[in-house]
C-alpha cells in the first residue's frame, strides 16, 4: 500500500535523529559532560588569571559603576569681558606666588600630595585584586570563591575610579605594581590553601586595616579636594561591607602576629608607593 504523506512526515524525525548521537556531539568538544564544554584545567586557571593580571597592570580594565566624583565636574567657566585695565607685564602679584586657589581648586602643592595618596590607595587597589583572585583560585567551596571574585568586581571599579581621578591630578600609578600583584597574589594563594575559615578571617582582616587607612587618607586629603573625598568615601562603605561579609560567612580572626606582619608590609608599601 503506499504510504500517506502523514506516514513520511512522521518518519522524518526518526531519521534524524541517527545523524549525530549524544557522544559524537560531546566528543567535539573534547568533554564527556552533558553541555558539552570542557572543564578549565589548573593550567586554563593560571592562563586566565595571568590575563586578568596584565589587565589590571596595563590599566585596561573598566569598572561597571560610575566614578562617585561625576557628579562634582566643575561646569566650563563662563566667557567675562574684562572691565578693568590689564595688569602691567612684570607688575609684582599682590596675592604672591603662595596665595591660596579659589574654593574648590587645588594649589600644586595639594595637588601632589592628593596624587600620592591616591597612589597607595591605587596601589592597594592592585593589591586586593591580586589577593581576591589568589583566594578565589584555590577556595575549597563555590559559596566561599563566589565572595571573593564579587568583591574583586566592586574593586575593579574602585581601581577605574582613583586611575581617573590620578589622571586629572596629572600624575600616575606605581612604578612597583607589578610588584605589589605578585606578592599580593602569592598570600592570596597561601591562605586560600589553609582552608576557607583562614581564608574568609584574611579577607577581613585585610579589610579591617583597609577601612583604618581610609580614614585616615581622609584626614590628609586637602579639605577642598571633594573629588578625591568622593572616591574614598564611597570606597570605605564598601570595604567595610566586605570585612562585614567575610565575617558572617565564617572567618576565623587572625592571630596577632599575623596581624602585625600585615600591618609592617602595608606600612611598607604604603611609604615607598607615595613617591614611586
Amino acid at each position: 500500500m503506499p504510504t500517506s504523506p502523514v506516514g513520511r512526515m512522521q518518519k522524518a524525525p526518526i531519521m534524524s535523529s541517527n545523524v549525530s548521537s549524544p557522544s559524537s556531539s560531546s566528543s567535539s568538544f573534547g568533554s564527556s559532560s552533558p553541555s558539552g564544554f570542557r572543564r578549565m584545567s589548573p593550567l586554563d586557571r593560571l592562563l586566565a588569571e595571568a590575563d586578568r593580571a596584565l589587565r589590571v597592570l596595563s590599566g585596561s580594565t573598566s569598572g561597571t559603576r560610575p566614578n562617585p566624583a561625576t557628579a562634582l565636574r566643575k561646569p566650563a567657566a563662563p566667557v567675562v569681558v574684562a572691565t578693568e585695565p590689564l595688569a602691567v607685564v612684570g607688575a609684582p602679584d599682590p596675592a604672591g606666588t603662595d596665595a591660596a586657589a579659589p574654593s574648590g581648586e587645588l594649589t600644586p602643592a595639594d595637588m601632589r600630595h592628593a596624587a600620592g595618596l591616591m597612589r597607595v590607595n591605587h596601589v592597594g587597589e592592585v593589591c586586593a585584586q591580586a589577593l581576591y583572585r589568589g583566594q578565589a583560585l584555590v577556595s575549597r567551596h563555590p559559596s566561599t570563591r563566589a565572595i571573593f571574585l564579587a568583591a574583586a568586581v566592586e574593586e575593579t571599579d574602585h581601581l577605574t575610579w582613583l586611575a581617573d581621578r590620578l589622571k586629572e591630578l596629572k600624575s600616575r600609578p606605581s612604578f612597583l605594581n607589578p610588584l605589589w600583584y605578585a606578592g599580593a597574589f602569592g598570600l592570596g594563594v597561601l591562605a586560600g590553601r589553609a582552608g576557607d575559615a583562614v581564608n574568609l578571617g584574611f579577607m577581613a582582616e585585610t579589610e579591617k586595616q583597609v577601612e583604618q587607612h581610609l580614614d585616615g587618607h581622609l584626614q590628609k586629603l586637602p579639605v577642598n579636594d571633594v573629588r578625591s573625598r568622593a572616591i574614598v568615601t564611597q570606597m570605605c562603605e564598601e570595604e567595610r561591607h566586605h570585612r562585614e561579609t567575610a565575617q558572617h560567612a565564617g572567618g576565623r580572626p587572625l592571630p596577632p602576629l599575623a596581624r602585625a606582619a600585615m600591618r609592617a608590609g602595608s606600612k611598607v608599601m604604603t611609604t615607598t608607593s607615595y613617591y614611586i
